[in-house]
């Protein structure tokens, strides 16, 4: 399998020069507007039909600090004890794509809605005057006992600031495209998710199932032998079942027994995500657990893409500390396929199943009523599906089938776009459309 490494394309630094030059670049030296230009070129190069559909942004401010400190508690949360949790998220304002209650999840999720108008001014504040000695300082192994205790902030924090990396994107996309509809579809929306995501390990699923036992046995009597050999056999199950149902991306189930996210297009505009936080825990018979950090794997994301381009599956390499930013089917859509979505899975690192991997996303969307036309859009991209074929990695291999046969797999299961969009629909009507195709039923989103 190729490996994608995600150049650093743009340095945090450089943005505040960017917002002035966008709209006003008559009034500003012929040395930044090079220097913009050659920003908006690599941008394109990368988001547009020729490149990956998703680049890196590396040196922000702070941002460091509250990724440490933030996603190790996504794995902390996830085996929580659950009144302890729910009072948690309660408090905390968090709620959750998934059902926490499932001990066989492979996948927990917290979530919040970001209101950004106002949140973005204090946030920019906060993060170009304040770095938390206090936090940055800390053990990540060590946290104290009110580690929870700034968790709705750091997610906002964070949060915003992402949501910011986002916005200014879609500004120079727009200038290179040609109006500011990516912008103003976000403006107008205002409304952003934020999901603190933690994939579970074999270890922690473990954990939650012995948990899931101990909460049955406590209500009524059961054969432990029973209960041990059923636990084996529905962790065989589930590996092959996306539980990460979520109102941002759509997923396939039941494909690739190795992966923790199944093949999917976002949908929104943009996906932006941390570098992912890796833990290998340790249990011994005194403690439950306690997280260790460690580096990524060969320095892999365990995060892929199918490439149209090149026909293959590529293992996303990025480098540490930065963030990445997708392109979703809405942007395809309003940039008249000007910016490229981007067609990703999440894949298990088979040979250290005891690994756990943590990151925090933000998803852009449009405002719910937003009406898209497709008068423009070029018609053969509708009709595009899952696009390629990949070959198999040794240390990760997708699926037992050959290159052609896992093309035709991926294209069987990723609904074409000309089946979900129609000219007039509404980012809701799309959305509701969209999931319905990937998971059947209703396909009702929740517009919270």
């Amino acid at each position: 399998m190729e490996v994608l490494p995600l150049i650093s394309l743009i340095h945090y630094g450089g943005w505040v020069k960017i917002f002035p030059l966008v709209n006003n670049t008559c009034s500003s030296s012929t040395e930044e507007i090079k220097r913009l230009e050659t920003v908006r070129t690599s941008v394109m190069e990368n988001l547009g039909p020729g490149g990956p559909g998703l680049l890196s942004i590396t040196s922000v401010p702070n941002a460091s600090i509250h990724r440490r400190n933030l996603l190790p508690l996504a794995r902390k949360l996830a085996l929580l004890n659950p009144d302890d949790r729910k009072r948690l998220l309660k408090e905390h304002h968090l709620g959750s794509d998934v059902s926490l209650k499932n001990p066989e999840r492979n996948v927990s999720s917290f979530a919040m809605q970001l209101r950004y108008k106002q949140g973005l001014e204090s946030t920019q504040c906060k993060f170009s005057s304040r770095a938390d000695d206090n936090v940055k300082d800390q053990d990540l192994g060590q946290l104290p006992d009110n580690e929870f205790k700034n968790l709705g902030n750091m997610f906002k924090e964070l949060g915003f600031c992402m949501i910011e990396l986002g916005l200014c994107l879609a500004r120079i996309c727009d200038k290179a495209i040609g109006g500011q509809e990516l912008e103003q579809s976000l403006l107008e929306s205002s409304v952003a998710k934020g999901r603190l995501i933690h994939y579970h390990s074999t270890l922690d699923s473990v954990v939650l199932k012995e948990a899931g036992r101990k909460g049955r046995s406590s209500k009524k009597k059961g054969n432990p032998k029973s209960d041990q050999g059923q636990c084996i056999r529905s962790e065989k199950q589930t590996e092959c079942t996306n539980v990460d149902g979520d109102s941002d991306e759509a997923g396939i189930s039941g494909t690739h027994s190795n992966l923790w996210q199944q093949w999917h297009y976002d949908y929104g505009v943009f996906t932006v995500l941390t570098d992912p936080f890796f833990i290998l825990p340790y249990y011994s018979s005194e403690s439950r657990g306690s997280d260790q950090g460690c580096p990524s794997p060969g320095g892999h994301t365990y995060l892929q893409i199918l490439d149209p381009n090149k026909n293959k599956v590529r293992m996303v390499k990025s480098s540490p500390e930065s963030f990445i930013i997708q392109v979703g089917e809405s942007a395809d859509i309003l940039s008249k396929g000007k910016l490229r979505s981007t067609l990703h899975c999440v894949c298990r690192p088979t040979k250290l199943e005891n690994l756990s991997r943590e990151t925090f996303v933000v998803f852009l969307q449009p405002a719910w009523n937003k009406t898209f036309s497709i008068s423009d859009y070029p018609t053969e991209n509708c009709n595009l599906s899952g696009q390629g074929s990949g070959a198999p990695d040794e240390e990760n291999p997708p699926v037992k089938l050959g290159a052609n046969k896992l093309a035709e797999a991926i294209q069987k299961m990723i609904p074409p776009l000309s089946s979900r969009l129609n000219d007039g629909m509404t980012f809701a009507e799309f959305s509701h459309e969209t999931t319905r195709q990937y998971y059947g039923g209703g396909g009702l989103q929740p517009n919270r």
